[in-house]
């Protein structure tokens, strides 16, 4: 064990402080600690710096993480996060910023705003963007809460429906019903796109828009999207574009060039941020002209010199080319989030689309689909595949083998943790029984995605040779097969 350091209290007292709690120098005023609140007959454990490590890296061992292996997680892009991102994330010109700083004192913050802002427009094909929403669902709210200022500003109240397939995100209808609609389901045909009969028996005057995902969470590009614009549009509806699964899109289609009127983006999954555990995230959103005046705010402007009265600048400092300013848009729905949105994860997906640059982004989808066709050609026939089309970044797998009919889904999930995977989105989309839905992302190699398949292939022999291993599974993890459904009605929080 260290030396304990012997530390100097009011009134003379004294006590021992374990070597392992050395702190950095302090950077901001100190205060008096009152002595009572270290008491020498408290029975606190004293242990050295090499054993403080060891416990919390063996903690942090436990659990699965991107840094250690493919995440194949449907629906989520849980792609591994460049460490440059991070770095810039912590330079010191974005760590000690206050957002209640004067905006000229921010610039360089508000300059990568709007850079982002453009970016994301740029991207997408739209007439503007707000960075302001903190994850994909609240951007799903901003979109039809949009959507909702568009109509009554038009005085059209009657339209109180929203479409949604069902093949969209389980999100949607939550945003609709947080924004006072009523949902409609709209019906997937045998390719997986949205059936345009059906559709079109729902387009009527009181319809608000439509919800659509695509790619949708079957990971199928809808070969209908052009004649489901046409018909939303028709008939007085907004299109909204469910932007999670643009890492399939980047640089080869704009959803603003297929009909789309505003579309969020997750910044967390498709440009390469931290996800997971709850946060953080960002879920911009992008919107056509006739939707801008709405955006929440506020977003970044930028104005030329010419513009504005005389800036002062100090002596010897170059006068900028350009000034940002934080403006409220002219009809704003108003501000979903406190400050300018999740700042860090804004930074991180500036630099993750500065380092890749127009043609990095493109490959990015090509090679996420390339990943995916990959894995669905070498899995095909081992699973059933209930709409066997070329895929885009995901496909959905069902596990309902007719050979192991007592083998559920759920049995091999639990089974792929003994080979070191984290099990694939299942049970979703909910129109595929027993689904499995696989992402493998871009990121990862030939080599990691044929161990991968070497491993539901092998999970499928099993299931036929010894379907009580499956059914017995995880084996080999910290801990095994939990009553989840018990944990979630009566969690431990402590112990």
């Amino acid at each position: 064990m260290s030396e304990p350091l012997l530390i100097e209290l009011e009134e003379g007292r004294s006590g021992t402080l374990p070597a392992s709690c050395l702190l950095p120098e302090c950077d901001v005023p100190q205060a008096e600690l009152p002595w009572e609140m270290v008491r020498q007959e408290l029975p606190l454990p004293e242990v050295s710096e090499v054993d403080l490590v060891r416990h919390y890296v063996r903690l942090s061992q436990l659990n699965y993480a991107v840094d250690k292996g493919l995440y194949p997680l449907g629906s989520c892009t849980m792609k591994y996060n460049p460490k440059v991102n991070e770095e810039t994330a912590r330079l010191q010109g974005f760590v000690q910023t206050h957002p209640y700083q004067d905006e000229l004192t921010v610039q360089g913050n508000l300059q990568l705003l709007w850079e982002l802002q453009e970016f994301l427009r740029e991207i997408g094909g739209f007439a503007g963007v707000s960075l302001q929403p903190a994850a994909g669902a609240q951007g799903e709210l901003a979109g039809v809460l949009m959507i909702r200022a568009y109509h009554r500003e038009r005085g059209d109240a009657k339209r109180q429906v929203m479409l949604i397939p069902d093949s969209a995100h389980g999100t949607n209808p939550a945003s609709t019903s947080m924004s006072g609609y009523t949902t409609v389901e709209i019906k997937s045909d045998s390719r997986g796109n949205v059936d345009l009969e059906d559709l079109r028996a729902h387009c009527d005057d009181r319809v608000a828009g439509m919800m659509l995902t695509n790619p949708n969470t079957l990971g199928l590009f809808d070969e209908h999207v052009l004649q489901v614009a046409e018909l939303v549009h028709s008939c007085g509806g907004l299109l909204y574009g469910d932007g999670a699964n643009m890492n399939a899109l980047l640089g080869i289609v704009k959803p603003g060039a297929l009909g789309i009127d505003v579309l969020h983006y997750n910044l967390h999954k498709t440009f390469s941020t931290p996800h997971g555990g709850g946060g953080p995230g960002a879920g911009p959103v992008a919107v056509a002209e006739r939707l801008v005046r709405y955006l929440p705010g506020p977003i970044v402007a930028r104005y030329s010199l010419e513009d504005l009265p005389e800036i002062e600048t100090e002596d010897g400092e170059e006068e900028p080319q350009y000034v940002y300013h934080l403006v409220m848009p002219e009809a704003s729905i108003g501000r979903l989030k406190s400050f300018y949105g999740n700042f860090g994860v804004l930074v991180r997906a500036y630099t993750y689309i500065c380092m890749l640059g127009a043609q990095g982004l493109r490959e990015v989808s090509e090679n996420a689909v390339l990943n995916a066709n990959y894995l669905l050609a070498k899995l095909r026939g081992v699973y059933p595949l209930p709409y066997d089309r070329r895929c885009m970044h995901e496909f959905v797998f069902s596990g309902k083998r007719p050979e192991t009919p007592e083998i559920h889904t759920l049995d091999i999930a639990k089974r792929l943790m003994d080979y070191g995977y984290h099990p694939p989105t299942i049970y979703f989309p909910l129109i595929v029984p027993e689904a499995l839905m696989i992402e493998p992302t871009e990121t990862e190699s030939k080599r990691t995605l044929d161990a991968f398949i070497e491993a539901m292939r092998r999970i499928a022999e099993e299931a036929v040779a010894e379907p009580q291993l499956l059914h017995d599974a995880p084996h080999d993890t910290p801990v095994r097969r939990l009553d989840e459904v018990r944990a979630a009605r009566q969690p431990k929080l402590r112990w």
